[in-house]
């Protein structure tokens, strides 16, 4: 008898919290904001995680301006496959990834460029610093994103 009262009880009480939650106004949409930088190097670096590249831990996040790139030094390891993928957000319109070897020199690289989104691939020969350049080509002073995905 106990056990049907609570049974009962319990009932009533879901029922009464369910149809209270039925009738509660349901919240306007939040605005959505704006890509940001982050947001769209992201998304960027998924399509190299599709091949089945990693997402190394971290990014670095600045401002860009006309006629002053931003160079990264990075430590990579011979053998391993590397992408670097950047994001701007207007005004800037196109942004570049270059990238150099531990004595300065550009290296050969594969590319990807779409307006204010660009990546750089390679395969390091030799273990050690390297250097990541990320310019401003057209556009004005903006934030930018740079990410990179390993396998």
């Amino acid at each position: 008898m106990k056990a049907l009262f609570l049974t009962s009880l319990f009932a009533a009480v879901f029922a009464a919290a369910t149809l209270n939650a039925q009738d509660a106004p349901v919240p306007a949409p939040e605005k959505t904001e704006a890509p940001t930088a982050r947001s769209k190097a992201l998304e960027l670096a998924g399509a190299f995680a599709n091949d089945g590249y990693r997402l190394r831990d971290g990014f670095y996040a600045g401002a860009l301006e006309p006629g002053k790139p931003v160079l990264l030094q990075v430590n990579l390891f011979s053998g391993n496959e590397y992408w670097f993928s950047a994001a701007a957000v207007p005004p800037a319109r196109k942004i570049a990834v270059t990238v150099f070897d531990p004595a300065g020199k550009p290296v050969d690289i594969q590319t990807y460029e779409d307006g204010p989104a660009a990546a750089a691939g390679f395969i390091p020969e030799l273990s050690g610093e390297y250097y990541v350049q990320v310019s401003l080509v057209e556009g004005d002073k903006s934030d930018f994103c740079l990410l990179y995905s390993y396998k």
